[in-house]
């Protein structure tokens, strides 16, 4: 077999004597999409007890060998984890040019156990912990330029409990396997073995070097040149004298670098070189780097280049369906820019992600919290001052970690705290998740109400490492906007992270690939399993925006200007651009939509926490659109955020869309019984409720409404009456409605007019009028959902609103099949937007169907519609929404709350049933609808 060696060296640079490098060789693959096969023997489970070929790097679950367990195993009756063990065996060859050079394989990542041969002799002793990057010198058991053969035997379990303790008895999927790569590290006798960096905003740079072989007489040599420019001009080296010591500190000083946030990540390559006392070059070796300054201030909060931090963090775990926890460069890319893409600023995980992903947070700019793994259990001290070591080794030069975390919810080992500062050379903050501890407040899943008085009553830092909670629809964005807006008065808030990024469904290979969430343990993502976005992405993207538009209307005396606030940390508002939009809408029956103008938008050069007006020259025309559209994107050409105004209210739109009136016979009422057009509408006469409509003599199957929504009412009489070609029914009510007026055009037409609310005695409206809690408030119509194929409207989508989560959905005409997609639920099929639900501020809507398709427009501004009942996760006990109304269609006025992993009693006010009260003299609220069967 072939392997890849590769010299590590500046990148850029022309190619130096080999015997200067590191070289590296693979013998696995780099990552999930790029793998080697080798022999492969698993102990139990699928494709047990016979020798067969694996994909490495992988999760030997994915590729169809062993058990699948969920780490919270151990929580049901007679629970068991899966305890297989792997054997691999791989041939490989090294160069004969390397013999007499140090030779390391190299491990990034193996669950969970490893014990590791070639040619029958041991590596070295067994390595524990799955998370962390290992390797042993294997110069004197390799035959250099022949064959050798690499044996790895994995336990799935660890032989050390406390490993187990802080690993596999956790809220996550359990696998097994060489899920990391493997390669050999070639280094020359004499060689930098390690380089700890503290690289500062102001150019200084301090090297913790570890060397062997080092006699007197050397000097590391320095040079930097950016990462992203290689054509850039490398600069000056600079040189500096060694003592033969094996470890030593080395400062030096770059002048005119750029320094790195998450706004602008500089990097830049770093090339070190061991230079003899002849002048040759023994070793040359080069580390990426971003130079900044990183420092908490008691009782203040985090400070990046002397900027204060607002953390607007996302917890993630290393995962994919098909490939489990196996990085994969691509789809690891793809997630950082996903959730920069939802302006988010900061990722968190349950342990170390592994240096290649760090490296793409690096690059792309994303803050990164690293924690030492412990989910609620701890190491003991001996393993987890090895891990933690190891962890350090690997991943403390990155520019992206701002903090660390010592275990979680309870999983820290106190003894190890006084090692991180030890061991880091840049003496980052040490937290405790969930806990106050070291000057940070990081309590988990706080209350509306908690989060309020910890701030106000606390003289400590606060950021809750996990708030709100994704699972299912619930939590991600409900209640972010008045989260944010309260902690965010407060100078001790330094941000959060909400949980969690991705639903966590495992692709099943022993369950024909479909896709399991371990029931409700595993479906607490932002996005779906692979990625899809759920409707809390678009809520977080706007509250999160770093611009945000004060509140506005579009009226045709608008003056094209409006306040902006730049809420970026290091970004001036002028690094983006705003562009803007004016189109028209097209009605159900025309598909006049159009663009009137478009241009871009003047923002003000305002630094970050300042206001300012933007400005847009209004162009001929402009009052002729119906919709003004935002967009702000980065210097790089990303979405920010997407804004959207109607430019009329709902009623002077339908007064430009209404359907065409058609020529011939008056409409015609008789007592219960409006006909127009080839409409015919019968209501009931002793509750007013509409019992059939007939189209041409054929049944029309909505029905069974106005039915009252957390409201009562009841019918007082009816009148039919003539006005004009219209005919009218009037109903009168006792109760919460005061009437409504059912009115049939010529056209076929029908129009629904309630007043509701009206108490002209200014009386209170007492308990014999609404529901005990008003959650939802409104009318509903009887509509089968098996005729419905989909719905076409004019509104905010595409995507659901609850009542504390309607920011995200943007105003416009959308489209979506119908489907019947549980959020989160990985049995099911995952079709976004979900169809179901409320969509707010309809101002027409089209039901698509083979058999029963119909038009209802609105000239309520605000209205909600309502599209049938989702359904409840099957393997939840509890409810995780709110009851829905009776009936299938609805329009309202209010609509519920969506729960977090706190009872919507805890969230905040937008969350909780609105109380209602009119004054004397008011007209009341209005429900005006017409419907259009033909």
């Amino acid at each position: 077999m072939k392997h890849n060696i590769i010299t590590l060296s500046l990148l850029g640079c022309c190619a130096m004597a080999a015997a200067q490098n590191t070289e590296v060789q693979y013998l696995s693959g780099r990552d999930a999409s790029a793998t080697v096969e080798w022999k492969f023997f698993c102990s139990a489970g699928q494709n047990s007890g016979k020798w067969r070929k694996i994909a490495v790097p992988s999760c030997w679950e994915q590729q169809g060998f062993g058990e699948y367990t969920y780490g919270r195993w151990y929580k049901k009756p007679g629970g068991k984890p899966s305890t297989e063990t792997g054997r691999y065996r791989h041939e490989f060859r090294v160069p004969a040019a390397w013999q007499g050079k140090k030779v390391e394989i190299v491990f990034d990542g193996v669950m969970t156990d490893a014990t590791v041969s070639v040619n029958g002799k041991t590596a070295g002793p067994t390595h524990r912990g799955a998370f962390t990057r290992f390797a042993y010198d294997i110069s004197r058991l390799i035959d250099y330029g022949g064959k050798n053969t690499l044996e790895v035997t994995v336990k799935k379990q660890s032989d050390d409990s406390s490993v187990n303790n802080a690993e596999r008895r956790a809220d996550w999927w359990l696998f097994g396997g060489i899920y990391r790569p493997v390669y050999l590290r070639a280094l020359p006798k004499t060689h930098i073995a390690h380089t700890g960096i503290d690289a500062k905003a102001d150019g200084t740079l301090t090297l913790d070097l570890t060397t062997e072989g080092l006699a007197d007489g050397y000097k590391l040599a320095a040079s930097i040149s950016p990462l992203q420019s290689q054509a850039a001009q490398q600069s000056p080296q600079k040189s500096v004298s060694l003592t033969s010591g094996k470890r030593q500190r080395v400062a030096l000083r770059f002048d005119g670098v750029k320094p790195w946030d998450p706004e602008h990540p500089n990097m830049y390559v770093l090339t070190l070189s061991l230079v003899a006392p002849d002048g040759s070059v023994a070793h040359r070796t080069s580390e990426r780097v971003g130079f900044r300054t990183i420092e908490f201030r008691p009782r203040d909060g985090f400070y990046l280049n002397g900027t204060k931090l607002n953390i607007k963090g996302v917890n993630r775990h290393c995962f994919y369906p098909e490939t489990g926890r196996t990085p994969d460069k691509r789809r690891d890319i793809a997630d950082v820019r996903l959730i920069k893409g939802m302006n988010a600023n900061a990722i968190r995980s349950h342990y170390p992600p592994g240096s290649p992903f760090l490296d793409i947070c690096d690059s792309l700019g994303v803050l990164y919290f690293n924690e030492l793994p412990g989910w609620q259990n701890h190491y003991s001290t001996a393993t987890g001052t090895q891990i933690l070591g190891e962890m350090m080794a690997a991943e403390a030069n990155h520019p992206c970690i701002f903090v660390w975390g010592n275990g979680n919810e309870g999983g820290n080992n106190l003894k190890l705290d006084p090692l991180f500062a030890e061991l880091d050379p840049q003496r980052r903050h040490v937290v405790h998740p969930w806990a106050l501890w070291n000057g940070v407040d990081c309590h988990h899943y706080p209350a509306y109400q908690t989060g309020a008085g910890r701030l106000h009553n606390g003289t400590e830092v606060f950021m809750p490492t996990e708030f709100l909670h994704s699972q299912y629809d619930k939590g991600g964005g409900a209640s972010l906007d008045e989260y944010w807006a309260q902690w965010s008065r407060n100078p001790l808030f330094a941000g959060g992270f909400i949980w969690a990024w991705a639903d966590e469904g495992v692709m099943r290979t022993d369950r024909g690939d479909s896709i399991d969430t371990d029931g409700p343990n595993a479906p607490d993502g932002i996005v779906g399993p692979h990625r899809e976005k759920e409707g809390s992405w678009y809520t977080i993207r706007d509250v999160w925006s770093p611009i945000q538009i004060a509140p506005m209307t579009v009226r045709p005396q608008w003056d094209g200007r409006f306040k902006v606030a730049n809420r970026f940390l290091f970004s001036r508002l002028t690094e983006c651009s705003m562009s803007y939009s004016v189109t028209t809408l097209p009605s159900p029956a025309s598909d006049r939509g159009r663009t009137v103008a478009e241009g871009t938008v003047a923002l003000p050069d305002i630094a970050p926490g300042e206001t300012g007006t933007a400005a847009i020259t209004l162009p001929e025309g402009f009052a002729e659109g119906d919709v003004l559209t935002l967009v702000a994107t980065t210097a790089a050409g990303d979405t920010i955020n997407t804004w959207a105004y109607p430019m009329r209210y709902a009623d002077e739109y339908y007064a430009l869309a209404k359907p065409a009136a058609v020529a011939g016979r008056a409409a015609t009422a008789d007592g219960t019984t409006l006909e127009g057009g080839g409409v015919r509408a019968e209501f009931n006469p002793d509750d007013g409720m509409l019992k059939s409509v007939t189209v041409d003599g054929k049944a029309f199957p909505l029905s069974n409404g106005p039915l009252p929504v957390g409201m009562k009412m009841k019918l007082k009489g009816i009148t039919a009456r003539q006005e004009g070609a219209d005919a009218l029914l009037v109903m009168r009510y006792q109760g919460a409605a005061d009437s409504i007026v059912w009115r049939m055009t010529p056209a076929g037409v029908l129009g629904m007019d309630a007043v509701i609310l009206n108490r002209r005695d200014g009386g209170k409206f007492g308990g014999e009028f609404f529901e005990p809690k008003v959650r939802n408030l409104g009318f509903s119509f009887s509509y089968p959902e098996e005729a419905a194929k989909g719905v076409r409207w004019v509104g905010k989508g595409p995507y659901r609103v609850w009542r504390n989560r309607l920011r995200g959905p943007v105003f416009g005409l959308w489209q979506k099949d119908y489907n019947n997609t549980v959020t989160g639920e990985g049995s099911g099929r995952l079709d976004y937007p979900e169809f179901k639900g409320y969509h707010a501020n309809v101002y027409w809507a089209e039901m698509q169907s083979d058999t029963a398709p119909f038009k209802v427009y609105s000239e309520t501004d605000g209205l909600y519609l309502r599209l049938f009942t989702p359904e409840e996760p099957k393997h939840r006990n509890e409810r995780t929404m709110q009851p829905f109304p009776e009936g299938d269609i609805s329009f309202l006025l209010e609509i519920p709350g969506m729960r977090s992993y706190k009872p919507i009693e805890q969230l905040g006010p937008e969350a909780q049933p609105s109380g209602i009260r009119i004054n004397k003299g008011d007209d009341g609220l209005r429900i005006k609808l017409w419907f259009d069967f033909r």
